[in-house]
C-alpha cells in the first residue's frame, strides 16, 4: 500500500524577509501564536500578514477584546502602507468579543466566535489580545483547565474550518510550557530592547510544525511600509566566484600604478581590506575603485558609515550616484545589525546588477550598530563577506587603523583574515615631514608586490610614486615599513604572496 505524504500549502505572508525565516511561507489552516511584550509590533504584524492574505472570497476576521480599543487600534494602523481601507468591510472584518468576555464565560465566547466564523466562512482568524481570556476567568477555580479546554476546542474548530489562525498576546519569554502555547502549531515570539537612543527589535520562531525554519534571533524594524525581517543572507552554494584561477580576471582599482603592484588588479570576485589611518587616503581609494567600473560599464554599490555627505567624496562619485550606475545604502538608522546591511546591500545589487561594493568603513559600522549587535560583529561580518563573494560582486573595504608598528594589525576588529587582499597606508616621517606611503599585504593565491611606494593625493585622486628608499622607512629607531607590515600579515593571515616587483 502506498502511502502519499500530505502537503502542506504555504501562504506568503507579505512580511519582507519573514517567509525566508518561516521556510517558504506560512503553512495553511496552522493555529498560531504571536507573543511578546506590549509594543513590540505584535498587531502590526497580524495586520500586515492579514491585509497580505485577506480577500472578499477568502476574508479575515479579526477578533479584538479587552486590550487596545479596535477604534484606536484601526486609527493607527492606518498609518501604515499596507492597511488598504477598501479591504475593511469586505475582504477584512472587525469583531469586538468584549461584551461577550464580561462574565469571564469562556463558553459564550466561543459560542460567538463559531457564530462569527460559520456566517462568514474566513480564510484567517485573529484574536487579540488573547491573554485577556484567560486573565478574564482568573476568578473561576478551574479556570487554567476550562482556559486549555477552550483552547482545544477553538484549534479544532478552527482546523475543521480550514482557517490559519493567529492568537496575539503578552507572554512573557521562557513561558513555552504555557498550555495555552503548547497548542500551537506556531509560536512567533518578538522582542524589544532600548539602548540609548535606539531601540532594537528581535524575532524567534520558536516552533512552526511541518516546517524547516531558520533558526536564531532575527532584528526586524517598523517603518511606514510596516515590518521588514532580516534573515541572516545565506551563502549561494551552487556559485563560486572563485572557482577561477585568481589570475584569470582582474579588475582594476582606478589609481594608475596599484594594479601593477597588485600583480595586475585585484582578481574578480575577491575582498579587499584597505586599512589606513584617518586622512591617508582609504575612501578616495574607494571612490576611485566605482568610477574605474563605472569606465568599464559596471555598476556598484556604497555602504558609507562616515558622518560626512556623498558630495564630500568628489564629484566624480556624486555624478554616478546621481546617474544611478552607483547605489547608495542607506546607513542612517539607528540601531542597526550587520544582517539588516548585508539585505540592504543585495537588494541595491540585485536592482542594479552590480558588480562592485564598497563598505567604507568598518570602524563607522562597528559604532552605527546597536550595542547589542556588537559582541558578535566578526561572526557577522564573516557570513556578510561571504555571501557577497558567492553572489559574485568584488568588495572594497576600508577600516581605520592608528599607526602603532610595534603592534600592527589592520582591523581592531581581527576581521582581516576574511579578506582575499589587503593594502595598507601609512604615515612616515622623511625630512620632518608626514608622508603617506603604500604597500600591498597580500593577494590571497597570487603574487604580488612586496615595494613600499611614497604616493600623494591632489584634485586627480591618488598618485603613487616610485619605491622607497630603504633608509627613507626608519621612524625613530623603529623597525622599516615593510618589515612591520609584512610581519603583522604574516602574524594574522599566514605567508604572505609577496614577490618583488
Amino acid at each position: 500500500m502506498t502511502h502519499h505524504k500530505a502537503k502542506i500549502n504555504q501562504l506568503a505572508t507579505g512580511v519582507p524577509g519573514l517567509d525566508a525565516i518561516l521556510g517558504g511561507g506560512l503553512p495553511e489552516f496552522s493555529f498560531n501564536f504571536i507573543a511578546g511584550a506590549p509594543g513590540c509590533g505584535k498587531t502590526t504584524l497580524a495586520h500586515q500578514i492579514m491585509f497580505a492574505l485577506a480577500t472578499e472570497e477568502h476574508p479575515a476576521l479579526y477578533f479584538t477584546v479587552l486590550g487596545e480599543p479596535s477604534l484606536k487600534m484601526f486609527r493607527y494602523q492606518q498609518q501604515f502602507d499596507f492597511f488598504d481601507s477598501a479591504k475593511v468591510g469586505s475582504a477584512v472584518h472587525f469583531i469586538s468579543l468584549t461584551d461577550d468576555m464580561v462574565d469571564g464565560d469562556l463558553n459564550k465566547v466561543l459560542e460567538r466566535i463559531v457564530a462569527e466564523v460559520q456566517a462568514r466562512e474566513p480564510a484567517l482568524v485573529c484574536i487579540d489580545s488573547f491573554r485577556s481570556l484567560g486573565m478574564s476567568s482568573q476568578g473561576d477555580t478551574h479556570s487554567n483547565r476550562k482556559l486549555q479546554q477552550f483552547m482545544q476546542d477553538l484549534s479544532v474548530l478552527m482546523t475543521g474550518w480550514q482557517a490559519t489562525t493567529f492568537l496575539i498576546g503578552d507572554y512573557a519569554p521562557g513561558g513555552d510550557q504555557n498550555p495555552v502555547l503548547t497548542v500551537a502549531d506556531g509560536l512567533i515570539r518578538l522582542h524589544q530592547n532600548v539602548h540609548g537612543n535606539s531601540v532594537v527589535r528581535k524575532m524567534e520562531v520558536t516552533k512552526m510544525r511541518g516546517l524547516s525554519t531558520v533558526p536564531g534571533i532575527h532584528t526586524f524594524r517598523i517603518s511606514d511600509a510596516g515590518i521588514s525581517v532580516f534573515a541572516p543572507p545565506q551563502v549561494d552554494a551552487s556559485t563560486d566566484s572563485k572557482s577561477t584561477s585568481p589570475t584569470a580576471i582582474r579588475v582594476g582599482l582606478g589609481v594608475p600604478g596599484l594594479d601593477e603592484m597588485m600583480g595586475g588588479g585585484l582578481p574578480k570576485g575577491y575582498s579587499l581590506l584597505v586599512a589606513g589611518p584617518s586622512g591617508s587616503g582609504k575612501s578616495i581609494l574607494a571612490a576611485a575603485f566605482l568610477a574605474e567600473g563605472a569606465r568599464c560599464g559596471e555598476t556598484g554599490v556604497i555602504a558609507a558609515f562616515e558622518q560626512r555627505s556623498m558630495q564630500s567624496r568628489g564629484p566624480v562619485l556624486a555624478d554616478l550616484i546621481r546617474s544611478d550606475c552607483v547605489g547608495v545604502v542607506n546607513t542612517r538608522a539607528p540601531g542597526l545589525s550587520v544582517d539588516e546591511v548585508a539585505g540592504l546591500l543585495l537588494t541595491e545589487i540585485g536592482r542594479l546588477k552590480a558588480t562592485r561594493v564598497v563598505i567604507d568603513s568598518l570602524s563607522g559600522f562597528e559604532l552605527l550598530l546597536a550595542p547589542t549587535f556588537r559582541d558578535d560583529f566578526r561572526e557577522s561580518m564573516a557570513r556578510m563577506v561571504s555571501v557577497l563573494a558567492s553572489s559574485g560582486v568584488t568588495v572594497l573595504m576600508t577600516s581605520e587603523l592608528e599607526d602603532r608598528y610595534i603592534d600592527l594589525r589592520f582591523s581592531p576588529y581581527g576581521t582581516a583574515f576574511l579578506t582575499d587582499a589587503i593594502i595598507a597606508q601609512r604615515y612616515v616621517e622623511i625630512d620632518s615631514r608626514l608622508e603617506r606611503v603604500m604597500a600591498v599585504v597580500k593577494v590571497r593565491g597570487s603574487a604580488h608586490s612586496s615595494q613600499l611606494h611614497r604616493f600623494h593625493i591632489n584634485n586627480d585622486g591618488i598618485q603613487i610614486g616610485p619605491m622607497m628608499a630603504g633608509h627613507e622607512g626608519l621612524l625613530s629607531g623603529q623597525p622599516t615599513q615593510v618589515d612591520a607590515t609584512h610581519r603583522a600579515a604574516k602574524e594574522e593571515d599566514g605567508p604572505s604572496n609577496a614577490q618583488p616587483m
